[in-house]
């Protein structure tokens, strides 16, 4: 299914995100101003193709009725398999004093979620992440906007299975760390030292079970306040960076 982003701004915003387009289409009765001028300027710099339709037309391909003349149609994202993620960790780890880290989205259901850890994953140097290749969210146009265009400098794999995925990164030396506000280990505590897979866990029910008991161990963040958890790319921004302090 094709991916569709609507309107001057979300299209201007999605290049500059880099996000590839395979096109933009530009209805014929465009009245030009700045933002167009800008908009039509960066699709030129990128090479991506502008296309002048009806109006009626580009109002028939409108899913939501808010194009205001333009709709661009994304390029599908380029995901890698386990083994090539796990070879790119295994590489980082020989160039960095053995530290690594993989970060695992067990059914993660919103895009911008997804982003939003793609995001943070980006800035600490992970390796990758992995995914599901069913019932999860994927990298949509809403993942680049929550990203920040880091979606498109960090390796995606999708995995049929994540349990055996995890028994696969552990077979090579990779201590699989899950997040769960059950657990009784506060993170600061923990040993995030060397090669470690992340394991974030749905929005509504967290960690699998079965993720959960392949697992080596579970972290938790102390929480003080009256909110009982934190949402799931901000949990994981601060587990993250937890590696990263253990081994800076």
């Amino acid at each position: 299914m094709a991916d569709y982003i609507e309107g001057r701004r979300p299209v201007l915003e999605a290049m500059r995100s880099g996000m590839p387009l395979k096109y933009i289409l530009m209805a014929d009765n465009v009245k030009r101003d700045g933002l167009v001028a800008d908009l039509l300027r960066k699709a030129k710099n990128l090479d991506v193709p502008v296309r002048q339709i009806s109006k009626k037309k580009l109002d028939e391909i409108s899913e939501r009725g808010s194009h205001q003349g333009f709709i661009a149609e994304s390029r599908p994202f380029e995901y890698v398999n386990g083994t090539f993620l796990l070879n790119a960790a295994k590489d980082y780890a020989e160039a960095h004093e053995g530290r690594a880290l993989i970060v695992v989205c067990d059914h993660l259901t919103d895009a911008g979620n997804l982003g939003a850890v793609a995001r943070s994953a980006e800035a600490v140097r992970a390796s990758g992440l992995v995914i599901p290749n069913k019932r999860a969210a994927r990298v949509t146009p809403a993942t680049y906007k929550s990203s920040a265009g880091a979606i498109a400098h960090i390796p995606v794999a999708q995995v049929a299975n994540i349990p055996s995925t995890l028994e696969r990164f552990k077979e090579e030396g990779f201590w699989v760390a899950a997040a769960s506000e059950h657990s009784s280990d506060v993170v600061w505590k923990a040993n995030l030292k060397g090669k470690i897979v992340l394991v974030l866990g749905n929005e509504a029910e967290g960690v699998s079970r079965l993720a959960l008991e392949t697992s080596d161990f579970s972290v938790k963040l102390p929480m003080e306040g009256e909110v009982s958890s934190l949402n799931v790319a901000q949990a994981g921004t601060a587990l993250m960076y937890e590696w990263l302090r253990q081994n800076f």
